[in-house]
């Protein structure tokens, strides 16, 4: 991919680098409740003068990152976006070492298992096993949920910088159910139980009658990227199943992260 002009102008490596970390802070403007935004809007988001905002989209656009409404002139991630984050899916290693291991932990919970990534704001879901005799419906792969009010989401948030969970919480805690945690400093406190225990649980937050517990996963360097989780009936996943499933999901989790080549201490 040839550089855009933005880029090409740039003199040395160190302008590169800056030009290219402004056009991550205008990417980083969007979200699913951000979809489409104007010119004022993305410079104010970005902490960018207008004129650099503007060529920055320009040169998003050229090669597809962005797209600009021709009607009133607002702008999109591009689908530019979207294949190559299927093609980084398609190829991520972590699908090829979590899979053997997400199988065995349906087949011993015999409850559905969610393998999940952080995008920043949410939770994708990247896979799905569950048992053949007892399909659930839920979240599938390639849907997003809510991180702060699944158990997947809460075991991969709790572990970002402070300054994510506060962009996560800024953005909105809405009420899936009434169980649904919207108060930040009720989160806060949550999140930080789930650092403590090493595990999270969803008991019926984001969806009415399921309850799951989730455990983090990190990459080599350590950082918690992705998540796993048992997923069930509330009235199957009780409170006393969840902890004695718990260490199966941490235990599942830490495997997994080996495999990526985390050395665990201790």
């Amino acid at each position: 991919m040839a550089l855009s002009p933005e880029l090409e102008r740039a003199p040395d490596d160190k302008s590169r680098i800056q030009s290219i970390g402004k056009m991550m802070d205008i990417l980083g403007c969007f979200s699913t409740t951000s979809r489409h935004l104007t010119l004022g809007q993305i410079a104010k988001s970005a902490g960018v003068p207008r004129p650099t905002a503007h060529r920055m989209l320009s040169a998003l656009r050229e090669i597809g990152f962005v797209e600009q409404d021709g009607r009133n002139g607002s702008y999109s991630l591009g689908i530019r976006l979207f294949e190559l984050g299927s093609l980084a899916l398609a190829n991520l290693d972590l699908l090829r070492e979590a899979k053997p291991y997400m199988d065995r932990l349906s087949r011993l919970s015999g409850e559905s298992a969610h393998l999940g990534v952080f995008n920043g704001f949410e939770v994708i879901v990247v896979e799905r096993e569950e048992p053949v005799d007892r399909p659930l419906r839920g979240v599938q792969p390639s849907e997003s949920s809510p991180a702060y009010c699944t158990g997947v989401g809460k075991a991969l948030l709790a572990f970002q910088k402070p300054e994510v969970i506060e962009r996560v919480i800024s953005n909105g805690l809405k009420a899936f159910t009434t169980n649904t945690i919207t108060s930040p400093e009720r989160l806060r406190s949550e999140l930080e139980a789930i650092r403590a225990r090493g595990y999270a649980t969803d008991d019926s937050e984001h969806q009415l009658w399921t309850n799951c517990v989730a455990a983090p996963i990190r990459n080599a360097s350590g950082h918690v990227f992705a998540s796993i989780s048992v997923t069930g009936a509330a009235d199957r996943m009780t409170a006393d199943r969840i902890v004695q499933l718990a260490p199966v999901v941490v235990q599942t989790a830490d495997t997994i992260a080996r495999q990526l080549g985390y050395e665990i201490p201790g």
